[in-house]
């Protein structure tokens, strides 16, 4: 049993660069070259490996590198019934390049199965000692909510939902039920991640709303409410958290805007029990809107970027810090990159040997700053 629970006093959002092999067995599996059976021994032994690294690196939490799937939000949506996919070359447009994603859209009522990522967590757990933690990172309920209600899908979607009130309803208890699948399966630490936040911040996303007839508080109150409410069954020794995104594909970005206009929800309101947060370029903003922070939760400063291979200046990032606890506590905040390393399988841009240069920088720095 781990005398460790996340957030850890040095973290990390959880994905990590995927090795060339394990983008091979994906490519070869799809192209019919290799069974099922042998793409998941070689996924396996990648699994293996990079738990191996993170311990190495001396890291209190472990992940999967969130190896076994291709997208970080979209292979968790396909794992509900009424939740179907296809590959049409299409994707969202970030910075300066086109994410490739499948469409993934409702072919009937959303419901709970047995969700093939609890399988998934069960070999990573095997890892876990009493040094280590083993967390999983899962899509948060409001990006499932918003995948469905993005204008390509909202007329297709309005043929088994009549309103939003019901689709948060489905999402909602849909997940209470894969949340209490990982409890049974001994999961204690669940991470959400969560990019409608990061998606209606800043004075574009206001307007962008307002274009489309939607009052923009009704849309935070939307996603709040499907987030609490898969939270409402949430077992009492289960630590879940929550990274706040604004995308993260290719070492590009989705959008630009700082917390102040939605800390009073996420921040004051959501019931999770810690959050991950981008701080790692103007983009973000300041660090006012963390007094907003309710008192039961913690903070992960996301001060390291995952999007370019360069260090960051150690003191800099110590003034960060130190800046930040002028708002929060010093006992209550914590350190992490900002991201993930590859929210997709494309993965950022920088190697391996330049992510792990990275986490040692994170873990360097908490030990200087809180001396754990």
């Amino acid at each position: 049993m781990s005398k460790y629970q996340t957030p850890c006093r040095y973290d990390f959002v959880g994905s990590f660069l995927r090795p060339k092999e394990v983008k091979k067995a994906n490519a070869d599996y799809q192209e019919g070259k290799i069974s099922e059976a042998e793409k998941n021994q070689i996924i396996d032994k990648a699994v293996t490996e990079v738990v191996a690294k993170q311990k190495e690196l001396g890291f209190h939490v472990i992940t999967d590198g969130e190896f076994r799937r291709i997208y970080w939000h979209l292979d968790f949506m396909w794992g509900f019934e009424g939740v179907g996919h296809e590959q049409t070359g299409s994707g969202v447009q970030f910075d300066g390049e086109l994410a490739s994603l499948e469409d993934t859209y409702l072919t009937g009522k959303i419901k709970a199965k047995a969700h093939p990522f609890v399988e998934h967590f069960k070999f990573l757990k095997q890892f876990e000692d009493e040094n280590t933690v083993a967390k999983y990172t899962i899509p948060a309920p409001a990006q499932m909510f918003q995948q469905m209600i993005i204008p390509v899908n909202y007329k297709n979607t309005r043929k088994y939902y009549e309103t939003n009130k019901e689709l948060i309803h489905d999402i909602g208890t849909a997940y209470q039920e894969v949340i209490r699948q990982f409890y049974e399966a001994g999961c204690r630490n669940l991470q959400l991640d969560d990019c409608t936040w990061g998606a209606i911040v800043g004075d574009a996303a206001k307007q962008r709303y307002k274009l489309l007839g939607t009052d923009i508080e009704d849309v935070k109150k939307e996603l709040l409410e499907v987030n609490n409410l898969a939270l409402e069954e949430k077992p009492e020794d289960m630590v879940i958290t929550s990274h706040i995104c604004r995308g993260n594909y290719h070492s590009t970005f989705f959008t630009s805007g700082p917390y102040d206009s939605v800390a009073d929800y996420v921040f004051a309101k959501e019931n999770v029990d810690a959050l991950f947060l981008e701080y790692d370029d103007a983009r973000s903003g300041g660090f006012a809107p963390l007094a907003k922070v309710s008192p039961d939760k913690k903070v992960v400063l996301g001060l390291i970027t995952t999007k370019i291979p360069q260090l960051e200046e150690k003191e800099v990032v110590i003034k960060r810090i130190h800046e930040a606890a002028k708002y929060i506590p010093l006992d209550r905040l914590y350190l992490s990159p900002q991201c993930g390393f590859a929210s997709c399988e494309i993965g950022n841009k920088l190697t391996e040997e330049e992510q792990w240069a990275k986490l040692k920088l994170v873990k360097e720095i908490a030990e200087e700053v809180w001396g754990e």
